[in-house]
């Protein structure tokens, strides 16, 4: 990848994620995966992959490959009716999914409306030069579209997956990270993936934790125009940009916690993608001690917070089989390996601090 200094030569003309592309490095493609048949390398890679061909076979995606129209009768046909979250935004967003201009709200209008009109209404706009962005947000597919992934699935019913399916028109979701592990096939249409490490978090600037499209804290980055002036650190995140690019029947793996801005390129996309956590059910969203740390440590005095940031490394980030050796097994309590059983007590105990 180019250095640093170069990119700073460079980036101040950026225009469009496509030059942005360019800067950074490309996802490594892997050949021969089948639904049937995705490696252990794959399924526990730290870096994202592009799975070449991955589900070429569906029969979605051989419908979308005829045309449009195709594609969305193949969906139309197990749509039973339940009212599907989408967003709606006017043409002069130009697709991108984000706040309002004084982030006292969002940029689109979040609806639930009925499957078949909106795929018709999606169609109805293709033509236009600056049409309407039109988004069918994350909707778990057996409950929307039962009896869909009979034919168009992948064979990882052991890591329990969540399987969600996303359809909409040209738009782009900004940068963001997801806890699980992720395998996302693009079955109608092209998709562009540009992905950063979890260190270059506050290269990518995140946005409010709470208040964000779709619940999850995304990059206030614009990657189509980036604002140097405001966001001077970017530049120091597009060294460690990967992009994958995806033509229909491609699928990327995106590890935990990779940020990911993704973009639909065609008139019509569709998405299905496969979330799922490699720990232990009984364990919570990790999200929910930052929220509480916030509540707790973050505005303790600087010695008291860093006694406190010296403690977590001894107990949680640095922690290893050394760190309790010399308490008796019998005494370790919560220091010890946890299961569903103690799971539940320590839950109680925090729930029980918590209403003191």
């Amino acid at each position: 990848m180019p250095n640093t200094q170069n990119i700073a030569g460079s980036v101040d003309r950026m225009v469009s994620v496509e030059s942005i592309a360019n800067i950074g490095g490309k996802v490594r493609e892997v050949n021969g995966c089948t639904p049937s048949n995705i490696s252990q390398e794959v399924l526990t890679s730290t870096q994202p992959l592009i799975l070449k061909g991955l589900v070429s076979q569906w029969p979605i995606v051989q419908a979308g490959q005829q045309s449009n129209a195709q594609a969305v009768e193949y969906i139309q046909q197990f749509y039973q009716g339940l009212p599907v979250p989408v967003s709606i935004g006017a043409p002069e967003i130009e697709g991108r999914i984000f706040y309002n201009e004084d982030f006292t709200g969002f940029n689109y209008a979040a609806k639930k409306v009925h499957l078949g009109s909106f795929l018709n209404e999606i169609l109805a706009v293709a033509e236009q030069s600056k049409p309407p962005t039109l988004y069918v947000s994350s909707s778990v597919i057996d409950s929307f579209l039962p009896g869909m992934r009979g034919a168009n699935d992948l064979a990882l019913n052991e890591l329990n997956p969540r399987v969600s399916i996303w359809i909409g028109n040209k738009n782009r979701i900004a940068a963001h990270y997801d806890l699980p592990n992720n395998i996302a096939c693009s079955v109608v249409g092209r998709r562009r993936f540009t992905l950063f490490p979890p260190e270059q978090l506050q290269n990518l600037y995140p946005g409010p934790l709470t208040f964000a499209p779709g619940g999850q804290s995304i990059s206030l980055v614009d990657f189509y125009a980036p604002d140097f002036d405001k966001f001077p650190r970017f530049r120091n995140a597009l060294a460690s940009a990967q992009v994958a690019e995806l033509e229909p029947g491609d699928a990327v793996f995106i590890p935990s916690m990779w940020w990911h801005h993704v973009e639909s390129l065609d008139k019509l996309n569709v998405l299905i993608n496969y979330w799922w956590r490699e720990t232990p059910a009984f364990m919570g969203p990790p999200i929910n001690v930052l929220h509480h740390a916030l509540l707790t440590l973050r505005d303790l005095p600087p010695e008291q917070r860093q006694a406190w940031k010296n403690i977590f490394n001894h107990y949680i980030f640095d922690a290893d089989e050394s760190t309790n050796a010399h308490i008796p097994e019998q005494a370790l309590g919560f220091l010890g390996e946890l299961d569903d059983t103690a799971a539940r007590k320590l839950r109680a105990l925090l729930l029980a601090q918590l209403n003191r």
